[in-house]
């Protein structure tokens, strides 16, 4: 255990690889795929293959963690002896998962707790909690893990596309994408985040191959002149084509620290549906 006891706490739609939640013992709080006769925690209990599987039949709704839940995993992180505790989540623009930790943090009287609102999704905000994880490791103070942290806010960026924006519009989580919807003209937005952490187009072009194509430029261009960064593919139900994106800019990226590529969690499934592929860049680089 780290000598001021801190633990690292994220919820799953930060996308957190297996391997690291294990590697550096993060607590992992999962939001909830709900069908009418039935309820799975994303990511413990139903997979993005079975979320996709069934979207012809139904497409489940999703839900905040319960407050029973996050106190447990709360009274866990005491019982194992940790005194402070870096929870990091999704966008509070983007889920109430956030302002609920909150909630749930502020009546802890033994426990310091500082939350992190990303203002990102998927593995833009488990980048950051990676990124903890090794200051905690590399000795730094609380207080200085935390001022990393938000100094780190803007430096990591996802920029990612769908194969259609039904998903996305049904759940209600169009955001500012909402104007360009067109199937007529076949535009294809290229999504991102913006500073409060609600999707927005960053570009738009049309076609799907050319959507990719564009995404690809916008992540290459945001790593250009930085020495090191992370670097993810993220998709939906679309190895194959994640692939394809790995083979073309990873030889691109020669400052690439940690790579990753895998599926989003169940819940952000729901959101983007089948088909959707993205590119997360983190700079590392020191100021």
């Amino acid at each position: 255990m780290n000598k001021e006891k801190i633990a690292v706490l994220v919820d799953t739609c930060c996308d957190v690889p297996q391997t690291f939640v294990e590697q550096y013992h993060m607590y992992v709080i999962p939001l909830k795929v709900v069908y009418k006769d039935a309820e799975y925690l994303d990511g413990v209990d139903i997979t993005p293959e079975q979320v996709y599987q069934g979207l012809e039949r139904e497409v489940p709704k999703t839900s905040l963690p319960s407050g029973e839940r996050i106190t447990e995993i709360f009274d866990q992180i005491r019982a194992d002896g940790f005194q402070k505790v870096i929870a990091i989540t999704l966008s509070s623009g983007l889920s109430g998962t956030n302002n609920m930790i909150h909630l749930i943090a502020d009546q802890l009287e033994d426990m310091e707790v500082f939350i992190m609102d990303t203002k990102n999704i998927s593995i833009g905000g488990g980048f950051h909690a990676i990124q903890a994880a090794r200051y905690i490791e590399d000795g730094l103070s609380f207080d200085e893990i935390k001022a990393k942290l938000m100094r780190g806010i803007d430096q990591c960026k996802v920029f990612f596309v769908v194969k259609t924006l039904e998903y996305l519009q049904k759940g209600g989580r169009i955001g500012l994408v909402a104007s360009l919807f067109g199937n007529a003209l076949n535009l294809k937005p290229i999504i991102s985040c913006n500073d409060e952490g609600i999707y927005y187009t960053v570009a738009k072009v049309r076609g799907r191959k050319q959507s990719i194509t564009k995404t690809k430029e916008l992540a290459l261009d945001f790593a250009q002149g930085h020495k090191r960064y992370n670097v993810a593919i993220m998709h939906g139900d679309a190895q194959e084509m994640a692939e394809e994106i790995r083979d073309c800019i990873m030889k691109k990226l020669p400052g690439t620290d940690v790579f990753i590529m895998k599926q989003v969690s169940p819940v952000l499934g729901v959101h983007t549906g089948p088909g959707t592929l993205g590119i997360c860049v983190q700079i590392l680089d020191e100021a």
